[in-house]
């Protein structure tokens, strides 16, 4: 019995040690394509499943209940020569210490989200190259999920995550894709696709935006619960980098892309702030994010 009772300790410990960093719930929508067939869908959302989840894109140890909680949520819109042409809703959140609140740390859709798939193909990271143009995405944004939660533990820590994600993006746009394939990974196609939000995070001048995003986490919000007025005033103190950051740079996405993950969060915090705090709030964030005034018309409520 004692025997019994130590090797199921080892192999706890074992599965422990060598948890993945990922916990990535991923879904395949096919409701848009026609016809009875739907067995390569479900192949296929297998195969991202066990691909994102079962790879190590790190080396780093991960207990299992420290593994990152994210989402794939995928809507095929056709499929045309075994090429399937997508759009990528990719999410992900840390939890907030001393709670129980989910914090959401990138919300990102993709709608050029393009590769060819035959069924069984096989997935695979590769550093020095892909095979096909469904690892290379995937490898991206799962380097990029775990960049933006490593940004949010620690000061710029997630920038080995996105380095690799820069060479993901220089090894697509010389890989032998599809045309079609290759929509997203080039320079100048759109200031949101994949290689502009790479480029800006890895750009000098977005590092104030991203050591902001760490301050935010981990000295602010994870602190929130034992005093929140002095916590909400000092991140209403913070918040103008988003105002400088994108007056620089208007062109780019980054600071959208915090504000799509963060705009309910941020209307939630400073709801209950000063009437002085919210006028503050509500003038910054309507003046960079006009689009989504009527969530920010909250804090006047």
């Amino acid at each position: 019995m004692k025997k019994i009772i130590l090797i199921g300790w080892l192999v706890a410990v074992a599965c422990i040690g060598n948890a993945q960093e990922l916990n990535c719930s991923v879904t395949v929508n096919s409701d848009k394509i026609q016809g009875s067939n739907k067995q390569v869908f479900s192949t296929l959302q297998q195969a991202i499943q066990d691909f994102v989840n079962n790879t190590r894109w790190t080396n780093l140890t991960f207990a299992t209940s420290e593994r990152i909680d994210c989402s794939m949520f995928i809507v095929v819109s056709s499929v045309a020569d075994n090429v399937f042409s997508c759009e990528l809703t990719c999410q992900s959140k840390r939890p907030v210490y001393n709670t129980n609140y989910f914090s959401p740390i990138l919300n990102f859709k993709d709608d050029k989200f393009t590769f060819k798939y035959e069924e069984f193909d096989r997935l695979e990271y590769r550093p020095t190259g892909f095979d096909n143009n469904l690892s290379a995405l995937l490898s991206y944004y799962c380097l990029l999920i775990i960049g933006f939660d490593m940004d949010s533990y620690a000061r710029l820590g997630g920038t080995p995550y996105f380095q690799q994600c820069e060479n993901i993006v220089s090894l697509a746009q010389s890989a032998t894709f599809e045309s079609a394939e290759l929509t997203g990974w080039r320079a100048f196609d759109s200031n949101k696709n994949r290689y502009a939000i790479i480029n800006n995070l890895m750009d000098e001048a977005f590092k104030p935006l991203r050591e902001f995003f760490y301050e935010y986490h981990r000295l602010l919000l994870d602190q929130l619960a034992q005093n929140v007025p002095n916590t909400r005033k000092t991140l209403a103190s913070k918040l103008p980098v988003l105002k400088e950051t994108f007056r620089t740079r208007q062109n780019s996405y980054l600071v959208y892309l915090l504000l799509d993950a963060k705009n309910e969060e941020l209307v939630n915090i400073f709801s209950k702030g000063t009437d002085q705090e919210k006028a503050d709030v509500y003038e910054l964030l309507v003046g960079i994010d006009p689009t989504r005034q009527q969530v920010y018309d909250k804090l006047k409520k």
